[in-house]
This record gives structure tokens, C-alpha cells and sequence, in this order.
């Protein structure tokens, strides 16, 4: 299961993160969503967990626990990927 994990200080690191989530479970997978120009956390990240249960538990458990003084928000990630655009109409004027 993805995992959403936000409002994460600029100074976490993955390995940090990994590490808090592994009190609940085995993590497959972490990675911090970096600033493409300058290489700074974006304030987000993922966790990829492979037990559903042992990631509920994690969800539950972590939301909203201050981590670097900054209580961080947790949940399912939108399994969605790219919302679909909607097609363009022309106007008759």
C-alpha cells in the first residue's frame, strides 16, 4: 500500500522516515519528493508498505505526530495517478 506522508521538515531525511514506519511493519520502498533545480525537500514524501494492515496501523498511529517539531499528516496515497483532463469545447459565439 502507498502511503502520503506531508508537512515534513526540510532536514528529514528518507532513512528517518524509513525507520519511523518500520516500528509497524516492513517498508518496501521511501522516497522524498525533491526540488528538481535545487535539490531541497518539497515537504512530502512516500512510503510504500506491502501488509495493508501493518500500513493502517502505521496510518493511524503516526498521523499527526510531531516529527522535527512538526506534526506531519499521514494517509492512503490517491491511487488514482493523474486526474483526467477534461476535453475542450469550443464556444459558439
Amino acid at each position: 500500500m502507498k502511503i502520503y506522508v506531508g508537512n515534513l521538515t526540510e532536514l528529514m531525511t528518507e532513512e528517518t522516515l524509513k525507520q519511523a514506519f518500520e516500528a509497524f511493519g516492513e517498508v518496501e520502498s521511501v522516497k522524498i519528493i525533491k526540488n528538481r533545480f535545487n535539490g531541497r525537500s518539497k515537504g512530502f514524501g512516500f512510503v510504500e508498505m506491502p501488509s495493508n494492515s501493518e500500513a493502517d496501523k502505521a496510518i493511524k498511529a503516526l498521523n499527526g505526530n510531531i516529527v522535527d517539531k512538526k506534526p506531519i499528516k499521514v494517509n492512503h496515497a490517491d491511487s488514482g495517478g493523474k486526474k483526467k483532463k477534461k476535453p475542450f469545447r469550443r464556444r459558439n459565439y
